[in-house]
């Protein structure tokens, strides 16, 4: 996690200077997830709804709640960081808490660091995100989040 975080600092000068304003307001669903571990009984569709709020160009605030993978509800808080600029595309990563998840903490909260692109234009936008596999705790998935800006 701490060399993520180093990683995605040091990548910073990198990306080129954004003209995308700050403030933004968007309205994001659930996900739409494909599951590495195929051989389970997973939830693919974690219908849900959530806000983001882009207070700088490279960061965010996201929170909301969807019905997760191990058929729970799962409610989130997390920071979006994507220094890294390609066209359309952010790239970086969530720093978020996470709860809901039967085997991590007896679904109560954890702190998880999701590498994540987010894709916009004008209105419309989608976030993909890797989920890594951790132990027999979490599922490892890629997962697809579609949103809409508001403002």
């Amino acid at each position: 996690m701490k060399a993520l975080l180093i990683f995605l600092a040091l990548l910073s000068p990198v990306a080129h200077a954004d003209t995308t304003p700050a403030h933004q307001l968007w309205l994001t669903t659930g996900f739409a997830t494909y599951h590495f571990q195929t051989d389970q009984h997973l939830r693919n569709e974690n219908v849900g709804m959530g806000v983001e709020y882009h207070y700088s160009p490279n960061s965010a605030f996201a929170a909301g709640r969807f019905n997760n993978s191990d058929w729970q509800t799962t409610r989130y808080l997390a920071w979006q960081y994507q220094p890294v600029k390609l066209g359309i595309t952010s790239w970086g990563a969530a720093i978020g808490l996470f709860d809901g998840y039967p085997q991590v903490n007896n679904s109560g909260w954890f702190v998880a660091v999701i590498p994540a692109i987010s894709i916009e234009h004008q209105r419309l936008g989608a976030n993909l995100a890797v989920v890594p596999t951790y132990k027999d705790k979490l599922h490892g998935a890629v997962s697809l989040q579609l949103k809409f800006k508001l403002r």
